[in-house]
C-alpha cells in the first residue's frame, strides 16, 4: 500500500512540474542559456507553447518602453551577428578536417544536392510553386521578387 501511495504522489508531482514551469517569466526565460531555453520549450506541448508565447507577449505588452527597450537590447547582445558567428564556427571546423574528412564531406555535401534535385524535379508544378513560396518567405527573398516586379512596370511604363 506505502509502494501504491508513493506512486501516486510521485506521479501527481510529475503532473505538476509543467505547471510550474510555465509560471517563468520572459527575464528568467532569457537569461538561459540556448540549449537550455531549446529543451524547455521542446519539453512542453504545442498548447503550453502558445500558452507561454501569448503570456510572455502580455508581459512584453505592460513592461514600460524603456524596460522594454533594454530587454530587447540585452536579448540582442546575447546574440551577435549569427551569420559571421556561423561562418567562423564552419571555416574552424573546415580547416581542422583532415583531408579525408573534407573529401567525405564534400561527397555527402554532392549526394544532398542530388538528392534534393531529385525530389524537385519529381514535383509538379503547383508543389514547386509553393516550394518556391516557401523558401522565398523564409530566406527573405522577397527583394529579388520585388526588383523583377519593378522591371516588369519599368518595361511596362516605358513603352
Amino acid at each position: 500500500m506505502k509502494k501504491f501511495r508513493l506512486m501516486i504522489m510521485m506521479s501527481g508531482l510529475a503532473l505538476l512540474l509543467p505547471v510550474s514551469g510555465i509560471a517563468q517569466s520572459v527575464s528568467e526565460i532569457s537569461e538561459l542559456s540556448p540549449e537550455d531555453r531549446r529543451a524547455y520549450m521542446q519539453s512542453m506541448s504545442d498548447e503550453e507553447r502558445q500558452a507561454k508565447r501569448e503570456q510572455w507577449r502580455a508581459e512584453m505588452d505592460a513592461m514600460p518602453e524603456a524596460d522594454r527597450k533594454a530587454m530587447r537590447e540585452k536579448m540582442a547582445a546575447g546574440r551577435p551577428q549569427r551569420g559571421n558567428r556561423d561562418r567562423a564556427a564552419m571555416r574552424e571546423r573546415w580547416e581542422s578536417m583532415s583531408d579525408e574528412e573534407r573529401a567525405a564531406a564534400k561527397a555527402e555535401r554532392k549526394e544532398r544536392k542530388a538528392q534534393r534535385r531529385e525530389t524537385w524535379n519529381s514535383m509538379t508544378d503547383e508543389e514547386r510553386a509553393a516550394a518556391r513560396q516557401k523558401f522565398g518567405n523564409k530566406q527573405g527573398h522577397r527583394k529579388a521578387g520585388s526588383r523583377q516586379h519593378k522591371r516588369e512596370n519599368q518595361t511596362d511604363s516605358s513603352e
